[in-house]
């Protein structure tokens, strides 16, 4: 392409917003905004308005724009927008991890047949420049695990109830800072975890994962009895994306997790964002930053422009000749928390370890079949927490001795 970048942004929001003053601050040579696409009218907005369009051929029909940045909400009309970006062989950048774990091949098939970039490091992470190190850095290396906390909305909510906070009462105060949504359901509920692990499936082990069939459990239901066992145990409560290679397969979920002070992750709290990549040879290693916000956010879509200024391009290499696939072949050891006896009687169980019950809260403690859990819709069921231990996940080959007797041992009334 050519050296000089001429940029059509979609979105003057938060980090579009953002953007137009990192690249206007850091005078970066050979790249400007020459036209920006917003869809209120009637919004104010901090630059004059002779700088917007409302049509979005305004961008897409100009081939003096070379590269589209698309930074808005709604991912149906992103979708629109990068697919006839990337049909004009127009390179892309974009920041909507929804839109790219619901089409992530097909985006990759059209870039790839158009012969342009379409890059995304601020969709996982924000700041953290993880996507490119995954594709780059690690490219030589047996990766074996990444983790996460990917989303900056319920690592603050956690964190306060760990101080002695209620779900609700931290929640609207997260509200209240901007943390989280009105609507909070796709942060507590680990949809977007669950969206930016999908893109962390592909670049770590090169599996397409269709995102509706990873099993994510959120954090609305964890309660102050759960972070008093957290404290007891000398714990914390993380809500972690993790995909981890065992044996033949890929284990890929969202769920919260008890972590011991061992974890690299014990001490990301707030609204930061930590993500740890284990592999064969290089050990345990931490990306730690800002997982939102304006400028961290604009920062990580300013290295993609600066990338695409040297045609860089993701090449998937972990993808070709790969038959690696999710798999639920494992046995995970969880916490399982309620008021209602009933509720924890639900979870089959193939191991219990530890039995606890008042009047006011019960748990148990053990192995079951992941599976078996991937059955239950556990955001759904009120009253129910359901938390996984720190130890090891097993393959089923390796954890025959685990089941001791068949009999189901429950919670008596």
């Amino acid at each position: 392409m050519s050296s000089k970048i001429t940029i059509g942004l979609f979105g003057f929001g938060v980090v579009g917003e953002g953007l137009y003053n990192v690249i206007n601050e850091s005078k970066i040579q050979d790249a400007q905004i020459k036209t920006i696409v917003v869809k209120d009218k009637n919004k104010s907005r901090s630059i004059g308005k002779d700088h917007f369009s409302f049509d979005p051929e305004d961008i897409l029909e100009d081939e003096s724009i070379n590269l589209v940045v698309e930074l808005i909400n709604d991912a149906a009309a992103a979708y629109d927008i990068v697919t006839t970006a990337l049909k004009r062989k127009k390179n892309v950048v974009s920041a909507n991890k929804k839109l790219i774990a619901e089409h992530l091949d097909e985006l990759i098939a059209l870039a790839r047949e158009n012969d342009v970039s379409f890059l995304y490091e601020a969709a996982v992470g924000g700041a953290i420049p993880v996507v490119r190190n995954l594709e780059e850095y690690y490219n030589n290396d047996l990766l074996t695990s990444v983790e996460g906390i990917v989303n900056g909305t319920t690592n603050y909510i956690l964190t306060q109830l760990a101080a002695g906070g209620t779900y609700q009462e931290t929640l609207k105060t997260a509200q209240e800072l901007g943390f989280a949504e009105i609507d909070p359901t796709l942060d507590v509920d680990g949809f977007d975890a669950k969206f930016k692990l999908t893109l962390l499936l592909k670049h770590a082990f090169g599996v397409s994962a269709d995102y509706r069939k990873i099993q994510q459990i959120g954090i609305r239901n964890i309660k102050a009895a759960d972070a008093a066992y957290a404290k007891e145990k000398g714990y914390k409560i993380k809500l972690l994306a993790r995909a981890e290679r065992i044996e033949d397969g890929v284990l890929g979920y969202v769920a919260p997790h008890f972590i011991t002070n061992t974890n690299l992750l014990y001490n990301v709290n707030d609204e930061f964002n930590g993500i740890v990549v284990e592999g064969a040879f290089a050990d345990r290693q931490l990306f730690y930053g800002k997982g939102a916000g304006s400028y961290p956010t604009a920062s990580a879509v300013l290295s993609d422009i600066s990338a695409i200024k040297y045609a860089y391009k993701y090449e998937y290499k972990k993808a070709t000749d790969n038959n690696l696939k999710l798999s639920g072949n494992f046995l995970v050891k969880v916490y399982v928390g309620s008021e209602f006896v009933e509720l924890i009687n639900e979870i089959p169980f193939v191991r219990i370890d530890e039995v606890f019950q008042s009047e006011g809260y019960s748990y148990q403690t053990g192995w079951v079949d992941f599976s078996e859990l991937q059955k239950f819709q556990l955001n759904s069921i009120p009253g129910l927490s359901v938390i996984f231990l720190p130890e090891p996940i097993l393959h089923k080959s390796k954890a025959k001795g685990l089941e001791v007797s068949k009999k189901q041992y429950q919670v008596e009334f």
